[in-house]
């Protein structure tokens, strides 16, 4: 109801109007219409961009696919790499290519200069086929016996370095604990840039969106996923930009109805409206387990894959990032994940947002502060428990006691420790090269076929997973030496 939201009580909109002779009313109607047509008010042109043109151009290709998700392989820039390559688990929630949007934006092309070698998962946008995929089949499938394994076959190696972002963090870390109580001692992660950035384990207060938690609400929404068989993305969408209403909606309709501005370029932005679907019996599941009982942080109170969970068994270092302007993940929230593990650990407050505190390029000089909780120290926060006791910090800033601020990008705190890096230099060299003519087309064709959400084909089951690698391998040029 504020007056800046209509036209004749908006002097701004107003005097616009005037001062152009009605044509800002004549552009608003038609940014009207555009909008009306796609059924939402745009925050970008969706026209100014496109997946493997001028967003996610880094060079890479597809190595392995199957019915949930294409594992895609970045061609190194650096003539050798770490032996143990690094896997990044995307949200399903959106699109993989938040971590490679441009090139200064890019922290795949960051992690490739490093010397680091890098695969992502791209989750196949689901459709009423897989209502009955459930959260099992995203850890097994799309995890452990995918994107790890895959990882560790092309690389000859025994363990990857593994990241998590957003849910994929929540997904990671349930990994983590469901690995090291399946495979112990012989855990196939290990995690010193993760598993958590902008990730949450305990769901206490998981943010705005907590206003609509609540069983009367859940129920309502599983009934609309179960009539057929996924939850839209539109619709998730919607209710987080309800969430924040005033610089997520009604900004636009100012600015492209009243002032009759076009939408400006803003690749974070298009990703954010580029949507993916749910399948029903996954996000029922996640719903009601993890966000209405919370019940991740409890021993053995959740079973996945045959297992009951249990973060303490997580003995892997942990590096995890949270944003201080985060409303999806609050930092508060996500510090509780050094509560539930016992290895070593190390908390990022970066700044920004969900988006943009990890999107955080190292062209552009931020703050962030830096936490290290004591190795040895374990307790225990359950539903209903008070957040970890902060104090100001410098900035005038909340963070965590004993913490310090500095300067510059975290992704250049994000990289394997020293010791990994000389164990790997003198086990196992891996000499890097691309092809001559080589081409990042499978990027933008084979991933971003998946991105526009259109269905593939089966054509890398476990039979042929060998010569899909040895493909793949062949397809770079790539020589390792023992």
């Amino acid at each position: 109801m504020a007056p800046t939201n209509y036209l004749l009580t908006n002097p701004v909109a107003m005097r616009k109007a005037i001062e152009t002779r009605g044509d800002s009313l004549v552009r608003g109607f038609r940014n009207f219409l555009d909008d009306l047509q796609a059924g939402n008010v745009r925050m970008t042109d969706p026209e100014d961009f496109k997946v493997g043109e001028n967003l996610a151009t880094t060079p890479g290709a597809v190595v392995f696919r199957n019915r949930l998700l294409e594992v895609i392989h970045y061609a190194p820039t650096q003539p050798r790499v770490h032996a143990e390559p690094v896997v990044i688990v995307t949200p399903w929630i959106n699109k993989f290519y938040v971590l490679d949007l441009v090139p200064k934006k890019s922290m795949i092309r960051f992690l490739l200069d490093q010397g680091l070698d890098v695969f992502i998962t791209s989750w196949k946008n689901p459709d009423a086929s897989m209502r009955d995929v459930g959260f099992d089949d995203y850890l097994l499938d799309g995890v452990d016996t995918t994107i790890v394994r895959v990882a560790r076959e092309f690389a000859g190696v025994e363990r990857v370095h593994a990241v998590g972002y957003c849910i994929g963090g929540t997904a990671l870390a349930m990994y983590m604990a469901w690995a090291n109580r399946r495979t112990m001692p012989r855990t196939p992660c290990q995690s010193p840039t993760g598993p958590c950035s902008m990730t949450l384990v305990d769901f206490h207060k998981p943010g705005d969106i907590e206003v609509f938690i609540d069983e009367s609400s859940i129920d309502y929404l599983c009934d609309r996923m179960a009539r057929k068989g996924y939850l839209d993305g539109g619709e998730m969408a919607a209710s987080f930009r309800l969430l924040r209403s005033n610089s997520l909606i009604w900004h636009y309709v100012v600015q492209g109805w009243l002032y009759g501005d076009s939408p400006p370029p803003f690749d974070v932005l298009y990703w954010n409206m580029d949507t993916t679907r749910m399948p029903y019996a996954m996000h029922a599941w996640y719903l009601r387990e993890l966000y209405l009982h919370n019940r991740l942080i409890q021993t053995n109170a959740l079973q996945v894959a045959g297992e009951t969970l249990d973060l303490s068994v997580i003995r892997q270092p942990l590096y995890a990032v949270s944003a201080e302007d985060d409303h999806i993940a609050p930092w508060r929230q996500t510090f509780a994940v050094n509560n539930h593990v016992v290895g070593n650990k190390r908390f990022v407050l970066s700044s920004s947002g969900h988006i943009l505190g990890i999107v955080n390029p190292s062209c552009i000089r931020r703050s962030g502060a830096i936490g290290r909780p004591t190795p040895s120290a374990r307790t225990r926060q359950t539903r209903g428990a008070g957040a970890r006791k902060s104090m100001p910090v410098a900035g005038g800033r909340t963070g965590c006691a004993g913490s310090s601020r500095a300067r510059g990008t975290r992704w250049r705190r994000v990289r394997p420790p020293a010791s990994a890096s000389r164990r790997c230099a003198r086990h196992r060299a891996a000499t890097c090269s691309r092809s001559s003519g080589q081409s990042s087309g499978l990027v933008a064709g084979e991933a971003g076929r998946v991105v526009q959400g259109d269905a593939f084909a089966l054509n890398a089951d476990q039979a042929r997973f060998a010569e899909v690698v040895k493909d793949a391998r062949q397809g770079f040029g790539r020589q390792v030496q023992a």
